[in-house]
């Protein structure tokens, strides 16, 4: 099973930069969208469906605005919106899917870039959802999560580290949750692959900051432990460029 996540920044804007011939190359099974801004009725279906994918959609109440979606060719056994908290729903901020007894979470983590009302909400939210997940988890011990985190785990995630120790996505409270959550619970697929630094997945659109790769790692395919045996392999896809982010691929074993 081929796994891809990736923040595209508005689904029709990457489709004019593209998406679409990428998708044709087949590039995963199970394709997990963060931050469509749109819905499903504003986007023609009729060629990604040709190619082999269904598509579900849980777009945010507000126009053009956050939203997920899961492209895929393996259709799953059960599908499910929301996470059940009023806020995040009527964000679109979580799709569940089940494949036997594999369940793939697609979120799209709350940023707090735009002031401090938005910031403790997104603590809110990381509670919620681990919550969320913890008691999924207990049920469904084969669990994938990924998406678009908003936070940068480790130093080694950023690139400047000490230019940006105050800002939100690298302040500390968000950084112990995700050492909570890969405590004996999850494993960042990347990272088990791959330690070496400069591999980012969030480039801010200012001073050629993509080119010059100063980024951030801040989307993820995380998967419990139960599935260790089953990685394959994963890695980050900097030269896809529909977005300011970049998709994050995981291979596993069926």
């Amino acid at each position: 099973m081929r796994i891809i996540t990736y923040n595209v920044n508005g689904i029709r804007s990457a489709l004019q930069k593209g998406l679409l011939q990428w998708l044709e190359t087949d590039p995963a099974d199970i394709v997990c969208f963060q931050e469509i801004k749109a819905m499903k009725e504003n986007v023609d279906l009729a060629p990604i469906e040709a190619l082999g994918y269904e598509t579900y959609w849980f777009s945010a109440q507000k126009k053009g605005y956050s939203g997920v979606a899961i492209f895929t060719k393996r259709h799953p056994d059960q599908v499910y919106y929301g996470t059940g908290h009023t806020q995040s729903d009527a964000e679109g901020r979580v799709i569940r899917m089940d494949f036997g007894e594999l369940t793939l979470i697609n979120a799209y983590f709350p940023s707090g870039t735009t002031g401090e009302l938005r910031q403790q909400y997104k603590y809110q939210w990381l509670k919620e959802f681990d919550d969320y997940v913890e008691a999924l988890r207990k049920e469904r011990p084969k669990l994938i999560v990924c998406g678009d985190y908003n936070i940068a785990h480790r130093e080694i995630d950023i690139h400047d580290p000490k230019g940006n120790k105050n800002s939100s996505g690298f302040l500390p409270e968000e950084r112990d949750w995700m050492d909570r959550l890969l405590k004996d619970r999850f494993i960042d697929t990347f990272r088990h692959f791959n330690k070496d630094p400069h591999h980012y997945t969030w480039w801010t659109f200012r001073a050629g900051a993509r080119g010059n790769n100063k980024g951030w790692r801040i989307d993820y395919i995380n998967t419990s432990l139960a599935l260790r045996d089953q990685l394959a392999g994963a890695r980050i896809l900097p030269d896809i460029a529909h977005s300011d982010h970049c998709p994050v691929y995981l291979e596993l074993l069926d």
